[in-house]
């Protein structure tokens, strides 16, 4: 069979998947609506509209413009990083347990940005960005590093990645432990929240964030054919390694811009790749775009439940989207395990 062959072989027709993407897109536009509408201070409907069709400058139209529109949208976009990092790593590994939460790219970034509170004092959201892009750099090369001593494999990337997140972490803590000062700083950042974030800072991580989207969607082709195996992408004439380069390039522009934005938010990466390969099955030219879409809608969806489930308080975004993801991950490991 050949490469045209395999891609072919998920049922579902040209049409209605892009019915389902167009779907798709307009559920997370609704999301980022309610996302503008719902939070601790009452704001109806027609203050939305008249926000940006009629801005009086009162303090309902500030609220709108100024924190929660950047909000919904930073949310949206990280859920969207977020969800095609995951269906990258999946792809890779052929693991569908992986996720930057899971296998260390997240804990490298938290790393890296708490290691340079700590030391320096940083406690600027701006400076988090590069710090976290260069800790997802560091822990994926050490992951790909150690998964392909004696030969690359699935698993031994998945236990490398395993092993280094617990690393991370455990360092991570103690450095925590040791300040009091540093964990006062970031710990609603290190609980992964999208709280009081700007324009400004979207405006930062956007270009890295779109290079990484445009990058995976690129290689949606190249995906597919690894995720069947090394020697059958061999057999059909991919370059592996460069294949791999390119996905891993794509994996640390996405996390770090989510992970700088937003914190280490675990499971966002495990639960929307799963949705969307059980809408598109195994093509990943569509498995990316929709699991973009089905990230960005959980993340904005989750920040919603997250402020009004205790308003006034709210809960971080993290918190509430691992109610969804833990259960499925045991789900997932009982069901590997049965297999």
């Amino acid at each position: 069979m050949g490469l045209g062959g395999i891609l072919a072989l998920p049922l579902r027709s040209r049409g209605w998947l892009l019915a389902g993407a167009f779907a798709c897109a307009g559920v997370l536009a609704l999301c980022v609506l309610a996302s503008v509408r719902f939070g601790a201070a009452e704001v109806g409907t027609r203050d939305v509209l008249a926000a940006f069709f009629a801005y009086d400058g009162s303090e309902e139209h500030l609220i709108i413009r100024t924190l929660r529109v950047p909000r919904a949208l930073i949310a949206a976009l990280v859920g969207a990083s977020l969800g095609v990092v995951g269906a990258l790593m999946q792809g890779l590994t052929r693991n569908p347990l992986a996720e930057p939460g899971i296998l260390g790219i997240n804990a490298g970034a938290a790393l890296a940005v708490v290691a340079t509170v700590f030391v320096f004092g940083a406690s600027s959201l701006a400076v988090y960005a590069p710090l976290a892009f260069v800790g997802a750099a560091v822990a994926w090369a050490v992951v790909h590093l150690l998964g392909s001593l004696g030969g690359a494999s699935p698993m031994k990337l998945t236990v490398a990645g395993a092993a280094l997140e617990a690393l991370f972490t455990s360092l991570t803590m103690a450095l925590l432990i040791l300040s009091q000062q540093t964990l006062e700083e970031i710990r609603f950042w290190l609980a992964g929240s999208v709280a009081g974030r700007d324009l400004g800072l979207l405006l930062q991580i956007l270009p890295y964030a779109l290079a990484g989207l445009t990058l995976a969607f690129v290689l949606g082709r190249r995906v597919t054919v690894l995720a069947l195996g090394e020697d059958v992408a061999v057999g059909l004439g991919q370059r592996t390694a460069l294949t791999r380069l390119a996905v891993a390039l794509a994996i640390v522009l996405l996390a770090g811009s989510a992970v700088a934005v937003a914190g280490p938010i675990v499971f966002a990466g495990l639960v929307a790749p799963h949705l969307a390969r059980f809408l598109v099955g195994v093509d990943y030219r569509w498995i990316l775009p929709y699991s973009a879409l089905l990230g960005g809608i959980l993340l904005v969806c989750a920040d919603v439940v997250g402020r009004v489930v205790l308003r006034p308080q709210e809960l971080p975004v993290g918190v509430t989207v691992a109610l969804v993801g833990a259960p499925l991950f045991v789900y997932l490991v009982r069901w590997r395990v049965r297999s």
